[in-house]
């Protein structure tokens, strides 16, 4: 699978969220917005990916900002025609697309659902954590607003992922906080340990997560989930499926939890081409569309020397009992002390692994002998 993380409005957002880490990454560029998409850079990326030898078991085109609804409905109306008319070989596409859902209307549902978009809407569990840090360019909580979008999406039955990311705030209360989401109708969720910004002393910050808090926080949700498992009313929570996707043997869904980077290409609204979200800055840009094939940039020296990076993983990692769960996590969490690369929440992972490992192994089994029935 060839797959797309697309910023078609680089940066531009309508909200003003504390913590949001794309804000300060582009900060950090020398140019913070790289402009919206224009149909022509769009057209080029589609044909780019049809033609390219790379896709050949399907295309992936995921949508992210910024806010990407801040481009309009009919730029995503016309890519979505494009790409079906720029497919000879017949390959399998599939969409997605990670909003704050303040822009979402009927009109935008319905294309959602007809077009099958996997629908990522960014909601931080009760309204009053959620309006506390994720306010609009006024001010003003969107809560509200939020749920009422994730309400017309699920009338519309579009397939929804809510994002929910674990800060100080949310980690105080996680049952409160699956129980929130899980009454507004979601059936899948992914939770997001929050990124302090570049630079900055982890940890500093009124919203920082600190180890402690994300340990005891995946503890007591996994308490929740697997009741509910248990129970069979079954809740995805993204990073729990994966752990158990691994004990069983198979690959995990993300990059944080599948030990390998470079899954993707972020495409910004300039054209420009980056090995990873969380890496979208001037060091490591690869190139653009139209001066570079995907296959060049795959194999170009900075592409290459971030899947290097990613392979370096912190040393405790060899000793680890729950490495082949874990896989080092996410690169964007090392640090270097005492010489060493270090996970800044592997000591959360450990409580965390220690605390629910035997019930992800047995949560395993029984889904391997379901699957053999």
């Amino acid at each position: 699978m060839l797959n797309f993380l697309i910023k078609p409005s680089s940066s531009a957002c309508n909200m003003r969220c504390r913590y949001c880490f794309f804000e300060d990454e582009a900060a950090h560029r020398q140019t913070a917005d790289m402009g919206r998409m224009n149909q022509e850079t769009a057209e080029l990326l589609i044909r780019e990916a049809c033609f390219s030898s790379l896709g050949r078991d399907g295309l992936h085109f995921a949508f992210q900002g910024g806010e990407p609804t801040l481009m309009g409905l009919p730029f995503f109306q016309h890519f979505v025609t494009y790409a079906a008319q720029q497919n000879p070989d017949k390959r399998r596409i599939s969409y997605s697309i990670q909003t704050n859902g303040l822009a979402l209307t009927e009109e935008w549902a319905d294309f959602l659902y007809k077009h099958h978009f996997l629908v990522g809407l960014s909601l931080d569990g009760p309204k009053n954590i959620h309006d506390e840090l994720r306010r609009d360019a006024a001010g003003r909580g969107t809560w509200n607003r939020v749920t009422k979008s994730l309400a017309l999406l699920n009338r519309r039955r579009v397939h929804v992922n809510v994002l929910c990311v674990v800060t100080s705030y949310i980690a105080k209360s996680p049952v409160k906080v699956y129980r929130t989401l899980k009454n507004q109708g979601v059936g899948y969720i992914q939770f997001i340990p929050c990124l302090d910004p570049l630079e900055k002393q982890r940890g500093a910050l009124r919203y920082s997560l600190r180890p402690a808090d994300y340990g005891r926080f995946l503890c007591a949700v996994f308490d929740e989930w697997y009741r509910d498992w248990e129970k069979g009313q079954y809740v995805s929570v993204r990073l729990f499926d994966d752990y158990v996707y691994l004990a069983m043997g198979l690959p995990a869904g993300t990059c944080a939890t599948c030990g390998r980077c470079g899954g993707y290409f972020v495409v910004e609204g300039d054209g420009g081409i980056y090995p990873c979200d969380f890496y979208a800055l001037d060091a490591w840009r690869c190139g653009r569309l139209g001066e570079l094939s995907l296959e060049e940039i795959q194999s170009g020296p900075i592409w290459q020397r971030f899947l290097e990076r990613g392979r370096q993983k912190p040393s405790a990692c060899s000793q680890c009992p729950w490495e082949s769960l874990c896989g080092g996590g996410c690169p964007r969490d090392w640090h270097e002390q005492d010489g060493e690369t270090k996970n800044y929440y592997c000591s959360a992972f450990q409580q965390f692994f220690a605390y629910a490992g035997e019930r992800i192994q047995h949560i395993a089994r029984a889904e391997q002998q379901a699957r053999r029935i």
